[in-house]
């Protein structure tokens, strides 16, 4: 799976997360990404950590369980199987599934 197809996957997987927030408050939470933190949706593959500190921001302690759901979707998505750890945030599971995939491909 190619890269580009990677940051698709995710960007599915972001929305599909957010859509568990209702209709309303997804639009809201893509809204005050990009005009509070400048990123827009199309765009949070690319910018994980930004990602990370607005979610942080807009949702405090909550925005862990949101993380936690992304990552889940993303892992379901790529057909790898999720395990959640105890200090891993939100990039390290994002990088933890590149690597997988690099070596499932090598396989």
């Amino acid at each position: 799976m190619p890269f580009t197809e990677l940051r698709r996957v995710l960007s599915e997987a972001v929305e599909d997360s957010i859509s568990s927030l209702g209709d309303s408050p997804k639009q809201a939470v893509f809204f005050y990404l990009d005009k509070s933190f400048q990123i827009r949706k199309e765009n949070i593959p690319t910018n994980i950590d930004g990602f990370t500190k607005a979610l942080e921001t807009i949702f405090g302690p909550g925005a862990a369980y949101l993380e936690k759901l992304i990552a889940r979707r993303l892992y379901e998505k790529l057909g790898l199987e999720f395990k959640e750890a105890e200090n891993c945030n939100f990039s390290e599971y994002v990088n933890n599934a590149k690597k997988r995939l690099l070596l499932k491909r090598g396989q």
